[in-house]
């Protein structure tokens, strides 16, 4: 695709499309999603540069749902909320070589509010630099919700640096942002119905602006199971203090090779 910029209220679309690629584009402040791609099957996406203020509410970089095999490679994120956000029916999807900051970094979902959301499975996230952002990597699924058994499985997370992240490695089944209101699903205390399994945290190293560095936050209804941490090396801002970990319903887990901070699995 020819080198073009895309400014004010524009955004891209892949829908329904096969054997697309889509490179060298600059996206500049879009009213919300700059780029997505939906019911979509061999996608590549590369050398692309996305930004908007840190503070744009909705202004997701790349955000990839219901469609497999696609690729985001070597490109620059900085937007006001996730560099790249996986939705539900994703399958198959690589996140490679990506710089994200500013923003609410590399995000799987969020997931269960709806009925009829579809799986999310095989995510490699791998090579990548989050810097000042509000997560590193994240699982987000909402409390209660519509939707019926729903499994998130086999992802991977690796090779990545944080450079003063506030959550570098998350996994929140308590998400809901209205949480003080009636706009949450069901109740606020309603566990999430999405499980979670087989994901793989290897090779994460940095700096995080939290003492939390590892948030492990799963379901009542449906605990994590077969997480695994290796060679995590999460330091806090303030190098002369501990960074922690803290988990909830997790069942089992590897750990394995330097551990700062200490696994709670």
């Amino acid at each position: 695709m020819t080198r073009r910029a895309f400014s004010s209220n524009k955004s891209i679309k892949l829908g329904r499309v096969r054997n697309a690629t889509l490179t060298g584009v600059t996206s500049l402040n879009s009213k919300l999603f700059h780029i997505t791609v939906d019911g979509s099957h061999e996608v590549r996406i590369s050398h692309v540069t996305i930004r908007a203020p840190r503070d744009s509410p909705n202004t997701d970089g790349v955000h990839i749902q219901a469609s497999s095999a696609v690729r985001v490679t070597d490109s620059s994120i900085g937007t006001g909320d996730d560099c790249v956000s996986v939705g539900p029916g994703a399958t198959d999807v690589v996140v490679s070589g990506v710089w994200c900051g500013p923003g609410h970094g590399i995000s799987v979902g969020s997931l269960g509010r709806r009925a009829g959301e579809e799986d999310v499975r095989r995510l490699r996230v791998a090579n990548c630099t989050v810097s000042g952002t509000a997560n590193g990597v994240r699982i987000k699924t909402w409390r209660g919700g519509g939707a019926g058994p729903l499994h998130v499985a086999g992802l991977v997370f690796e090779d990545i640096v944080m450079r003063k992240v506030r959550n570098p490695i998350v996994i929140d089944q308590e998400y809901c942002p209205y949480a003080s209101s009636s706009s949450c699903p069901e109740s606020e205390m309603s566990p999430s119905k999405v499980r979670i399994s087989d994901v793989k945290f290897r090779n994460i190293r940095g700096v995080s602006v939290t003492r939390v560095a590892v948030r492990l936050s799963c379901s009542e209804a449906v605990p994590c199971v077969g997480l695994e941490l290796r060679d995590i090396d999460l330091r806090y801002v303030r190098s002369r203090v501990p960074t922690q970990s803290r988990c909830k319903h997790v069942a089992g887990g590897v750990v394995g090779g330097t551990l700062v901070p200490p696994s709670c699995i």
